[in-house]
């Protein structure tokens, strides 16, 4: 019997679980999409990327309902199917994902910054890397002091967020032309009007978005956690997936919408954030201020959110036993120091390496996808592993297709990057074997195998990074 009992509403919940996924990727995504893909291979990626993400959204909804004891974040999930070590390749790979997240916020909010300040245009060079430091820094002292974002805040970062999408969406119809958009509706045309695009098979170009469109799903996750803040279970379940549909209608008109107002080849070419080079080129350079102003302060607003999280997955791991007690350790303020210190000094380190790579932005969130496909794959494979003792076989096929999903992003789209973040693990099963020898836990056969064959993929992933196969760019 579902029974009712004070809580958040069905529309109270869609809007916080709306809010809380539209982060900084949806600004840059118009550009990303454009240069790997044309509208056709574009919808058929969206459609693909849509069905495996609510096979996820499912599988969260059915592990909610069905567990409710295991509150210790997605991660919690891989702990109570795979033990210890599942739990910890999870907890480490959504670490990961998070702070690497921010580096992607970095370079986004200093490429806003540059449309008022020259000095800073472009987001990565030395002056933008020092500030971006700077406000690392800043964020992490405050959390560490038990600074966290405020109701009042959060509203303020929505805002910013969803009246300039809106503005753009309004704009973008009004300005769409049929005839530009079906031109080269497949992307087979190859000239000089196209360069800097991807030409080739419909699946080729379909594959080039993937790690983009997993990218502004990070944070579907949130929906699982906050439903059980409903006022009933049916309505926590129809809020996820009600705010699902509603995030794959604004993200794909987002994406989509612009491919009728400007070429392909001007769309791909933009930097970043792309939704504001798209509006300054079809209204104005009032179009340009908007979409920053707005970004700029949502960008902070998410960040200072996003500070915490890293932080909070590891202590929830430690708590677990799965990583040293020091990594869960709070101050006076409850915050985890040790965490927190770690993370900053990591994204200190990563914030300079960026002055290497061509495309910074681009290049940290592939790598922060890339990592959370391990923490989403265990999701699904718990599925399959509860429903099968439970015998039942239709959140089973939900549990497979989701895992299956993630395996195919892996492998066909994100392989370099999954290999980049293999490397991870030969300094993360060092905190591992730590946390184990604390723990008094002994490693079976299968941790040892499982921790042998990342180990020899890091290598490899070293390797092909030394003789140039791998780029990071």
């Amino acid at each position: 019997m579902d029974t009712q009992k004070k809580g958040i509403g069905k529309g109270e919940l869609i809007a916080l679980i709306v809010s809380s996924c539209i982060g900084t990727g949806i600004f840059g995504i118009t550009s990303d999409v454009a240069a790997a893909a044309a509208p056709g291979p574009a919808l058929l990626a969206w459609l693909f990327v849509a069905f495996g993400f609510l096979m996820l959204v499912l599988s969260l909804n059915n592990l909610s309902n069905k567990r409710p004891d295991l509150q210790g974040g997605i991660f919690a999930y891989a702990g109570e199917g795979f033990g210890p070590l599942g739990e910890f390749i999870s907890g480490w790979s959504y670490w990961l994902s998070a702070w690497l997240g921010n580096i992607a916020f970095a370079t986004m909010l200093m490429s806003s910054i540059g449309t008022f300040i020259p000095t800073f245009k472009g987001g990565q060079n030395v002056p933008s890397i020092i500030v971006a430091i700077i406000f690392c820094w800043l964020l992490t002292i405050l959390v560490n002091n038990g600074v966290e974002s405020a109701t009042f805040v959060n509203m303020i970062g929505t805002i910013c967020k969803i009246v300039p999408l809106i503005i753009f969406i309004i704009i973008m119809f009004v300005c769409f032309k049929g005839g530009m958009f079906t031109a080269d509706f497949w992307g087979k045309v190859a000239s000089n009007a196209t360069k800097g695009t991807t030409t080739g098979s419909v699946w080729t170009q379909m594959k080039g978005t993937l790690m983009t469109l997993i990218w502004v799903f990070i944070g579907i996750e949130g929906a699982s956690v906050m439903a059980h803040r409903a006022k009933s279970r049916s309505e926590a379940e129809q809020a996820s997936v009600i705010s699902f549909i509603l995030l794959v209608i604004i993200y794909v008109l987002i994406s989509i919408l612009p491919y009728g107002a400007l070429t392909r080849a001007q769309l791909a070419g933009m930097g970043q954030p792309a939704l504001g080079h798209v509006l300054e080129m079809t209204v104005g350079h009032w179009g340009a201020v908007l979409i920053n102003v707005g970004l700029i302060i949502s960008t902070i607003v998410s960040w200072l959110s996003w500070t915490m999280l890293p932080a909070e997955t590891t202590m929830l791991v430690a708590d677990d036993k799965a990583m040293p007690k020091a990594w869960g350790k709070v101050n006076s303020k409850n915050a985890p120091t040790t965490s927190l210190m770690i993370t900053g000094v990591l994204q200190t380190i990563f914030l300079f390496s960026l002055l290497f790579t061509e495309k910074a932005y681009e290049f940290a969130y592939s790598l922060c996808a890339a990592a959370i496909l391990f923490s989403y794959l265990f999701v699904g494979l718990y599925q399959m592993k509860l429903s099968s003792e439970r015998k039942e076989w239709g959140q089973y096929t939900v549990g497979l297709l989701s895992a299956l999903f993630m395996f195919a992003c892996m492998f066909l789209a994100g392989w370099q990057e999954v290999l980049l973040v293999t490397i991870s693990f030969i300094p993360g099963f060092c905190v591992y074997y730590a946390g184990c020898k604390e723990y008094n836990h002994k490693f079976s056969k299968a941790e040892l195998w499982t921790m042998g064959l990342i180990l020899v993929l890091s290598v490899v992933a070293i390797v092909l990074v030394c003789n140039g196969t791998i780029t990071i760019s």
